[in-house]
């Protein structure tokens, strides 16, 4: 069994959105922001960070991980799916997924933080980071023309970057001009799994735990 630790954000929803794709048995375990619960010394003994995602496998000896791309390794490779084992295809999955850990989830989080939630409005700042969102999903954008997927086929690069990507109104990033990026993410959109995977925690992103979670960013 897979004990997942989890809040309605971005990072969050990768993995569960990676379990139903796996179809695969998990426990959820909601963690409270405003109770300040990732914190907490329960949870630090998962994750020394204090940060969701994390996650117990309890059938390996209740072995945790966090870090969310490492959690999406760590569930690929036990299950077999997602992540080629083939050493160039398995590097070009982990390039683009790592694409998304340095590039995307960063840079979306601060256009999040500084468009929405600072408390005082920063015009260079909310453009320098809408600026670089825009730029990262022209890199996406590029990557998609004539193909399906981020990295051949259907993987956790696609997962990890679709999490944050379809959230990109929150950043004030407008994807209209990217055609490709537009398809890919509507077509990603009509999973079953995905749509099943957002919803866990609740499908629509709640605005205070983004808020906390983005504003993380810049403490």
């Amino acid at each position: 069994m897979i004990k997942l630790y989890t809040a309605a954000t971005p990072n969050g929803h990768k993995i569960s959105v990676l379990l139903e794709e796996l179809g695969v048995d998990y426990e959820v375990h909601v963690i409270d922001f405003n109770q300040n619960e990732q914190k907490s010394e329960r949870f630090l003994a998962i994750n020394p960070n204090g940060r969701i995602p994390a996650i117990v496998d309890t059938d390996n000896d209740d072995f945790a991980v966090f870090e969310s791309g490492a959690i999406m390794i760590y569930l690929a490779d036990k299950f077999g799916r997602f992540l080629p084992t083939e050493t160039k295809a398995r590097s070009r999955v982990i390039q683009w997924l790592m694409f998304q850990m340095g590039g995307i989830g960063p840079m979306m989080g601060q256009a999040n933080v500084f468009y929405r939630y600072f408390p005082e409005k920063i015009p260079a700042a909310i453009e320098r980071y809408q600026k670089e969102v825009n730029r990262l999903f022209s890199v996406l954008d590029k990557q998609l023309e004539n193909r399906d997927y981020l990295a051949g086929d259907y993987s956790i690069a696609d997962i990890a970057n679709w999490c944050w990507v379809h959230t990109h109104e929150w950043s004030g990033v407008d994807i209209e001009p990217f055609k490709n990026l537009k398809r890919w993410v509507a077509a990603i959109a009509t999973r079953p799994q995905v749509q099943k995977g957002i919803s866990i925690p609740p499908s629509e992103i709640d605005e205070k735990q983004l808020q906390q979670a983005g504003s993380k960013l810049i403490q």
